[in-house]
C-alpha cells in the first residue's frame, strides 16, 4: 500500500474522529471524551501529513521545507500548550477569538502562496490543469476574502472582549451601504481576477477583505459579542475549507466544513434565543440603527444589603434561583456558590440556576464554570426553562450578571438591547444583585433592575461576598 493510500485512510479516520468529537462536545457528561477524540484525530492528521511530506512523491517537500514544517509544528504546539495552561476561564472568549484570527491569516497566506506558485512555475508545472486555471484563480480570491474577513474581524472581537477598545457598536454614516458595496466590489474583483489575474488586483482584494472584516465586527455591539465569537468560529471553518481546496487537502476541506457549518448553526440558534436577525448579525449589524436611548445615567435610588441579611433571606426561603454572569467568572465565585447550593438543598430549599444563552462572553461559559464546581446538571436550567417560575421564587441571586437581567430589553424600545429575551428576575419576591459598583454592563446601558423596590445591591468582590453569606449560613 502506498503512502498516498495510507494517508487517505488516516484522513478518513481523523475526519470520523472529528465528527464524534463534535457529538461528544454537545453534552457536559461527554465533553472530555469529545475533546480527546478531537486531539487523537488531529494527531493522526499531522502524522499523515508529515508522512506525505517525507515520501518524496508528488507531495514531497525539500529538506528545508521539512525542517521549517517541524519547527513550525514544535513552536505552535509549545505556544498552544502554554496558553492553554495559563489562561483563566474568564480569558477564554478573547483567546478563542485570537485563535480564529490565526486561521484567517493562514487562509490569506495560503491564497497568496497558491497564486504566486502558479504564477512563478506556470500551470504546466503545477497540479493545476490549464483548463482549470480560472477556477483556481477564483479559489484564490474567495479563500483570500474569507480569510481576510476572519482575520481582522477576530482581531476586533479580541480587542472588544478584552476591553482594549469600546464594546459599543461603531456607527459609520451609511455603514450598511459600505458593507453591501464591499461585497459587490468583491464579486466584480473575482470575475476580473479570473479573466486577468493581476498582482495589483490580489493586493486590492486583500485590503478590501481586511477592511470589511474590521468594519463588520466593529459595527456589532458588546451585547451580541457571544454570537460574534460563534460566527467567527464559522468563518474560520470556511476559511480552512477554502485553504483545503487550494492545497488539495481533503481532510482540511472536511474539517473546515464541519467547523463552518456547526458554527453557523450555533450562531443561528443563539440569534433565535436573543431575538436577533441572523442575517443582520453576520452582516455586521445590517439594518440596525443607532438606538435612540442608551443613557448610562442612574435612574433612581438603589438600596444596599449586607451578607448577613442575604443569608437570613436564603435560610427562610423555600425557592431560590441563582443567575450567574461574567462577574462570577471574573471573581471565580463558582465554588462557594456551589457550596451554598449544597447547604440550602440539604435544608430542603429548592435551589436552581437560570442560565441565559449568552451569559458570560462565550456560549456555554457559565455551564462550564458550574460543572467545574460540581453543581448537579439537573438543576442548571436554560432561560426558557426557568423564566416562568421566577414569579413564584422567593429569592433570586444575580451574581455578576447585568445585561441578561435588564428589564430595559422588554420595556425600552430605544435601548441597545431592546428585543433581547432576558431572565425576568424582577418578578421574584426579592432580588439580590452582586456587583462591584453601579457601573453599566458590557452593552454599555444602565439597568433599571437596580432601582426596583424588591431589589437590593450587595457590593464588593463576588467571591468574598458569597463566602460571607456562606459563613453566615
Amino acid at each position: 500500500m502506498t503512502i498516498d493510500s495510507l494517508a487517505i485512510a488516516a484522513y478518513l479516520v481523523a475526519a470520523l474522529l472529528f465528527i464524534v468529537s463534535l457529538a461528544g462536545l454537545s453534552k457536559h457528561e461527554t465533553g472530555k471524551q469529545g475533546i480527546w477524540y478531537g486531539i487523537v484525530g488531529m494527531a493522526i492528521a499531522l502524522v499523515a501529513t508529515i508522512a506525505l511530506a517525507l515520501d518524496g512523491g508528488s507531495h514531497g517537500m525539500t529538506a528545508l521545507g521539512i525542517v521549517l514544517m517541524v519547527v513550525a509544528l514544535i513552536l505552535g504546539a509549545t505556544v498552544g500548550l502554554w496558553r492553554a495552561k495559563v489562561v483563566e476561564m474568564t480569558g477564554m472568549p478573547e483567546l478563542i477569538a485570537l485563535l480564529h484570527s490565526f486561521v484567517g491569516l493562514a487562509a490569506v497566506l495560503v491564497a497568496w502562496s497558491g497564486y504566486l506558485m502558479v504564477e512563478a512555475k506556470g500551470a504546466a508545472q503545477t497540479e493545476v490543469a490549464p483548463e482549470l486555471l480560472g477556477i483556481h484563480h477564483a479559489e484564490v480570491l474567495i479563500g483570500l476574502f474569507i480569510g481576510g474577513v476572519t482575520f481582522t474581524g477576530s482581531i476586533v472581537a479580541y480587542l472588544k472582549l478584552s476591553a482594549k477598545i469600546d464594546s459599543k457598536p461603531m456607527m459609520l454614516p451609511g455603514k450598511n451601504a459600505l458593507n453591501i458595496g464591499a461585497l459587490v466590489l468583491f464579486v466584480a474583483m473575482t470575475v476580473w481576477f479570473v479573466i486577468d489575474p493581476a498582482l495589483w488586483l490580489l493586493i486590492a482584494a486583500t485590503v478590501l477583505a481586511l477592511l470589511l472584516g474590521w468594519h463588520l465586527v466593529a459595527s456589532i455591539g458588546g451585547g451580541d459579542m457571544p454570537v460574534v465569537v460563534s460566527m467567527l468560529n464559522s468563518y474560520s471553518g470556511w476559511a480552512a475549507a477554502a485553504a483545503g481546496f487550494l492545497l488539495n487537502n481533503n481532510l482540511l476541506i472536511i474539517t473546515g466544513a464541519l467547523v463552518g457549518s456547526s458554527g453557523a448553526y450555533l450562531s443561528y440558534i443563539m440569534c433565535q434565543a436573543m431575538n436577533r436577525s441572523f442575517i443582520s448579525v453576520i452582516a455586521g449589524g445590517f439594518g440596525m440603527e443607532q438606538p435612540s436611548s442608551s443613557s448610562d445615567a442612574e435612574q433612581g435610588e438603589h438600596r444596599e444589603v449586607s451578607a448577613e441579611e442575604v443569608a437570613d433571606m436564603l435560610a427562610n426561603a423555600s425557592s431560590v434561583v441563582i443567575t450567574p454572569g461574567y462577574g462570577m467568572a471574573v471573581a471565580q465565585a463558582q465554588y462557594p456558590v456551589a457550596e451554598i447550593t449544597r447547604i440550602l438543598r440539604e435544608r430542603g430549599v429548592n435551589v436552581r440556576f437560570g442560565i441565559h444563552p449568552v451569559a458570560g462572553r462565550l456560549p456555554g461559559h457559565m455551564n462550564v464554570l458550574l460543572a467545574e464546581a460540581k453543581v448537579p446538571y439537573d438543576i442548571v436550567l436554560e432561560m426558557d426553562e426557568i423564566n416562568d417560575d421566577l414569579s413564584d421564587t422567593d429569592v433570586v441571586l444575580v451574581i455578576g450578571a447585568n445585561d441578561t437581567v435588564n428589564p430595559a430589553a422588554e420595556e425600552d424600545p430605544g435601548s441597545p438591547i431592546a428585543g433581547m429575551p432576558v431572565l425576568r428576575v424582577w418578578e421574584a419576591g426579592n432580588v439580590i444583585v452582586f456587583k462591584r459598583s453601579m457601573a453599566v454592563g458590557y452593552a454599555g446601558v444602565q439597568n433599571p433592575l437596580f432601582f426596583r423596590d424588591n431589589t437590593s445591591m450587595l457590593f464588593g468582590d463576588a467571591k468574598e461576598r458569597v463566602e460571607d453569606i456562606l459563613r453566615a449560613l
